[in-house]
């Protein structure tokens, strides 16, 4: 049965956002995309789209276009400084993770909710929601926007359409964009991560190209308590470069490329879930439904499997109150099963603790070879676990050459 076509609002163009736009516009509704920005633009850096990321972007025709940009990613690897490796995970054969520069996943969305008919409204900073009837309207700080059917809120973890609000984790990350250390001994092919205890964490990510015979690009990324930000901004970068080092030598080539503390963008984290992924016409998607740490690297992909199963839902169904009903199920385990083992793993590696990371560096690097392990953590990390993709009328892509 067809669903109806609808009048839908989208608060926040990112991930989640656009790739919403792009389906619900794509199934003949009317789609109106809203955003704070004054033009189009990520923010971030670098992101990892996995196996399940990649079925949904199929569905909009972006696979080929992602793999040709991404830096294929065959191996999750780290290790304490002068100790055990406490991370060793492989993707089976002919499976890999996608790296990508957030803009260039950013573009590809993109251009596919404008080609699809969304129509997208800049420079609107929406403040709040208010229903009438059978309608909803949205708050911008100036005016009221609407009526609109429903209402998508994809504002992320602080969005102020969410019901809860989500307190920040005490650790976030520097990020930067860098070249890549050609000769330097890093991996092209992995993620790489060096540890302190848990409180200090290096990484290095490469994630692609901007395009044919351009550069490859790194992401570098540093644990930071976001109490220290403000010290770390206000003190020498040669005396944060001094701290990298000492964790990890090899990083003198991505560090030789910063010279201001502009260059690195502070990312702070959160962990909340929504019990119910709705309120008054609203559906919440992507981190304004379930924020957390990037430990296991599944926020795109969780925000393009909330986009995909709110078009499935109201695909369904004529009543787009019980369409959002639907998405609710068919979100509800795999968003569970995921926040928990974020919730379970990133004290292991973004906290104070002395005695976690002492029994991470004893017990996951051994444990981590004894079968069945390694087929579940490739499973976990890509995104597999769970079953997320059968609720939803897809498959696993088949195994691609890149």
């Amino acid at each position: 049965m067809p669903g109806a076509k609808l009048d839908i609002a989208v608060a926040g163009a990112g991930i989640a956002g656009l790739a919403a736009a792009a389906m619900l516009a794509r199934d003949g509704h009317q789609v109106t995309l809203f955003d704070q920005f004054d033009a189009p633009a990520a923010v971030g850096s670098g992101l990892m789209v996995q196996p399940v990321g990649l079925a949904v972007l199929a569905e909009l025709g972006l696979d080929r276009d992602l793999i040709a940009r991404a830096s294929p990613i065959r191996r999750l690897y780290g290790r304490a400084v002068r100790g055990p490796v406490v991370l060793d995970v492989r993707y089976p054969d002919g499976y890999c993770g996608l790296a990508v520069q957030r803009a260039g996943l950013f573009d590809l969305l993109h251009g596919a909710a404008l080609a699809a008919g969304a129509v997208l409204v800049p420079s609107t900073r929406i403040v709040s929601s208010q229903n009438r009837g059978e309608k909803i309207w949205l708050g911008a700080e100036s005016c009221s926007i609407g009526p609109f059917d429903i209402v998508l809120d994809c504002l992320g973890s602080r969005s102020v359409l969410c019901p809860r609000p989500a307190p920040p984790l005490r650790y976030g990350a520097l990020w930067a964009l860098l070249d890549w250390p050609v000769g330097a001994g890093f991996d092209d092919a992995a993620l790489e991560q060096r540890y302190h205890a848990a409180s200090r964490m290096a990484g290095v990510l490469p994630v692609g190209r901007t395009g044919p015979g351009s550069a490859l690009k790194a992401t570098f990324f540093w644990s930071l308590r976001g109490s220290d930000h403000d010290a770390w901004r206000n003190a020498p970068l040669e005396q944060w470069k001094s701290q990298v080092l000492q964790l990890w030598p090899e990083c003198s080539p991505l560090l030789d490329q910063i010279s201001d503390h502009r260059q690195l963008t502070f990312a702070c984290y959160a962990h909340r879930t929504l019990h119910r992924p709705l309120s008054d016409r609203i559906a919440h998607l992507g981190d304004s439904y379930h924020a957390t740490s990037p430990q296991l690297g599944q926020g795109a992909n969780m925000a393009l499997l909330d986009a995909m199963a709110l078009a499935v839902a109201l695909r369904g169904t004529p009543d787009p109150l019980a369409g959002l009903e639907r998405y609710a199920v068919l979100r509800r385990w795999h968003v569970r099963l995921y926040q928990g083992a974020s919730w379970l793993f990133t004290p292991l590696y973004q906290s104070d603790s002395r005695v976690l990371p002492m029994i991470r560096d004893r017990a996951m690097g051994p444990f981590s070879r004894i079968w069945p392990v390694p087929a579940l953590l490739a499973g976990l990390v890509g995104g597999r676990i769970g079953r997320p993709l059968a609720q939803l009328g897809l498959k696993l892509p088949a195994p691609w050459d890149v």
